[in-house]
């Protein structure tokens, strides 16, 4: 397969800068046997008893920082943990930097590069651990908005709460689960009303999740791995639900990736912490999830190349056909679909 198989024209003006509020009235395109055209809210009436959601309860930090190499400007975005101290991170401009580099971003906050990778990757150890570095990210970093959405480097205070899911409770993701961002309480009460559950899982959404395929041949991609945790408790009611005929709905391709990643054949899944890097690709036979609800992705993304392999590409192009047409916000600020497998259609 080659990325310009997965390339399509999207105007400018349909890349949504701002969410919709309330969030639930954000319109979602139901992808089935036919399109139809629902709302967010109207998302219990597509589900049945006895159906499980399963969403991501990662929280984002505000991990883009700009600081100094001594005269120099420098801004990193931190892209993955390696320990509490530790973080792998993109910066710019990194063909500068070199190892033992110190990096200060405050007066009392720096961290120093200890090694560097490939494609702009370094990786910092900063001066604190823990909860004192999340603290310092909260005072001086911003949030790590996608480059679609236009905001000056001071970032825009909104964001800390609008680039956020109600879900959020664990930090440590440096992108935020978009699918997410829809729900509120109220949905969520009418969601329990239908019978529907609901459980969390954890996957720390990197900031590869914005780096554009580059290879003409997709299989040439490297992912970067994320890390996720599913509990015990969490494994349970999903097998729960599947065992009792209920469907398992994924939150976002963060959800589904995870759970796909340690799905028995059975379509089983067992607790599970640790990284997952999975590519899916058209021809995945998918072992788990039963729909997806997620938002509309970059033209020639890993995402785009997922919900074609869930949906089916020639479905997915005509969805993504018709919500252009019908004016859909795109990528993370904007619209959602609930898609159904292809082999349902």
């Amino acid at each position: 397969m080659r990325t310009s198989d997965f390339d399509f024209d999207l105007p400018r003006e349909l890349i949504a800068q701002r969410p919709v509020e309330p969030r639930d009235q954000a319109r979602l395109l139901h992808v089935g046997a036919q399109l139809a055209d629902r709302q967010v809210g109207n998302l219990a009436e597509l589900l049945r008893p006895g159906d499980l959601l399963v969403t991501n309860d990662t929280k984002v930090i505000p991990a883009r920082l700009a600081g100094q190499r001594g005269t120099a400007g420098v801004e990193v975005t931190l892209h993955q943990a390696v320990d509490g101290g530790t973080w792998k991170a993109f910066a710019r401009p990194a063909r500068k930097l070199a190892t033992g580099d110190r990096l200060d971003f405050a007066p009392d906050f720096a961290a120093t590069v200890i090694d560097k990778g490939e494609a702009g990757e370094v990786i910092l150890a900063f001066d604190r651990r823990d909860a004192a570095l999340l603290a310092a990210l909260e005072v001086h970093g911003v949030m790590p908005l996608p480059p679609y959405i236009q905001r000056d480097r001071s970032g825009d205070p909104r964001d800390r709460s609008d680039y956020q899911t109600v879900f959020a409770r664990r930090a440590g993701a440096v992108a935020a689960p978009t699918a997410g961002l829809h729900f509120t309480d109220r949905l969520l009460q009418r969601l329990q009303e239908r019978g529907v559950g609901r459980v969390n899982v954890t996957l720390h959404v990197g900031a590869g999740t914005f780096l554009p395929v580059k290879a003409e041949a997709v299989e040439a991609h490297t992912m970067h791995s994320e890390t996720g945790e599913i509990a015990a408790a969490a494994a349970e009611a999903i097998n729960a639900a599947r065992a009792g005929g209920g469907r398992i709905v994924a939150v976002g391709t963060t959800s589904l990736r995870l759970l796909e990643s340690v799905a028995a054949d059975d379509g089983t899944v067992r607790a599970f912490t640790g990284e997952t890097a999975l590519f899916i690709l058209p021809g995945y036979r998918f072992k788990c999830v039963d729909l997806l609800m997620t938002n509309f992705h970059l033209p020639r993304s890993t995402l785009f190349m997922l919900v074609c392999a869930f949906a089916g590409k020639s479905r997915m192009e005509a969805a993504y056909a018709h919500a252009i047409a019908r004016g859909y916000r795109f990528y993370s600020y904007g619209d959602a679909c609930l898609l159904e497998p292809e082999a349902a259609a």
